[in-house]
């Protein structure tokens, strides 16, 4: 058995930070990571958005090499023995450790269709798979309206190929925009080759021969060359199941993001944290999170104690239209729209009472720190106090 001084679990963009965060503060204690995924830790974002529009793959790589650790590969973690600060793995191995961290984040949520259909779109793995099949496949079948479903519909769109989005409910984007913006995105795709069928329920896709068919309840069936989906993630939250962590939407996190055992720390879209500028526990699933967050981990991991207090921001582009937010969106809060042109350019803040929680900035940029600050002012606003507040 090996003894590291850090083991992390996961090897995405949580635990390639993690180690950048472990090494600022600890140059030589020992590290292990274990991944079941078969590349060393990278940026997902760009899977859906440059790789797309001729970025290099090279580019993503976390540079972990240079820090000096152990990183095992299509390794799964069998079980962790809390008491004893030992893990065991797929290979047979054990190790044990000081500090370990739970970057383990999520799985697609696959639909009830049978699995090998359709590309459940989120590792570098899917990227290959489906840059593989644009070679020689013209049409393809997106389900899903959300981050994902909306940016690789984009981009299959403009690498000229037949694109179809299927939502189940109202359109694209539909949890956290308001119906109108729904609406005109709905309209926007379809100006730039996307069919849009939204509010349908699919009952079935199959395979036959060359093409796969989706049926959609009381309604005519769509053909395509290939099915993608983008549909959320299921939490891999069964380890910590196992150690008896404490469990709510997430691994419960303290403010130096250790879980109920000192010893084990989480981070990354699995972990449940308090947020000083909204005051309550969030959980965000966005790549600035994950970054911030793993560095946050790492020193913590290495004895700096520092409180983890940002409140990270997510982005999106859809063809020309671009955005970058803070806080929570949804649609069903009160949405006080500002815009310098309609849907073009402008800020929508998003508002609990009279408190803003959330800023949506619509090709509005470098606006992230205002919008916080904004956030974190708990100041009560009216619609007109928030015109023009942002520009």
């Amino acid at each position: 058995m090996k003894d590291y001084q850090y083991v992390i679990v996961g090897g995405g963009m949580t635990a390639g930070s993690a180690v950048k965060g472990l090494r600022e503060i600890d140059q030589d204690g020992s590290i292990l990571m274990i991944t079941r995924e078969n590349s060393m830790p990278y940026k997902r974002p760009p899977l859906s958005k440059k790789l797309w529009q001729g970025g290099e793959e090279s580019d993503i790589y976390y540079d972990v090499d240079t820090h000096n650790l152990d990183l095992l590969l299509n390794t799964s973690v069998l079980s962790i023995n809390a008491d004893l600060q030992r893990i065991a793995v797929s290979s047979g191995e054990t190790f044990s450790y000081k500090k370990l961290l739970l970057a383990t984040g999520g799985n697609a949520k696959k639909l009830p269709f049978g699995e090998a259909i359709i590309n459940y779109y989120r590792t570098i793995d899917d990227y290959h798979q489906l840059k593989s099949f644009t070679k020689d496949r013209k049409r393809f079948a997106v389900i899903g309206g959300g981050f994902i479903g909306s940016e690789i519909a984009a981009a299959l769109a403009l690498n000229g190929k037949e694109v179809i989005m299927l939502e189940q409910a109202a359109g694209i984007g539909w949890k956290i925009f308001p119906e109108h913006m729904v609406k005109y995105l709905n309209e926007y795709y379809r100006n730039n080759g996307v069919e849009i069928f939204h509010n349908v329920q699919i009952s079935s896709v199959a395979r036959n021969e060359d093409s796969v068919v989706i049926k959609l309840k009381d309604d005519f069936p769509i053909l395509a060359d290939s099915v993608i989906a983008g549909v959320g993630i299921s939490l891999n939250t069964d380890l910590a199941m196992a150690c008896d962590l404490e469990i709510d939407n997430g691994i419960h996190v303290n403010e130096t993001l250790q879980t109920s055992i000192p010893s084990i720390f989480a981070a990354g879209d699995v972990a449940n944290f308090y947020n000083p500028l909204l005051e309550r526990r969030i959980r965000v699933e966005h790549a600035d999170n994950a970054n911030a967050m793993g560095i946050a981990a790492g020193r913590n991991m290495a004895e700096a104690n520092q409180p983890y207090s940002y409140l990270p921001l997510f982005y999106s582009d859809m063809f020309d239209i671009g955005y970058e937010a803070v806080g929570i969106l949804d649609s069903r809060l009160n949405i006080v729209e500002d815009w310098q042109e309609k849907y073009q350019k402008g800020v929508l803040y998003y508002l609990e009472d009279e408190s803003v929680v959330g800023v949506l900035l619509w090709n509005v940029w470098d606006k992230t720190d205002a919008a916080r600050e904004i956030i974190g002012s708990k100041k009560g606003y009216s619609p007109e106090d928030l015109k023009g507040l942002i520009s």
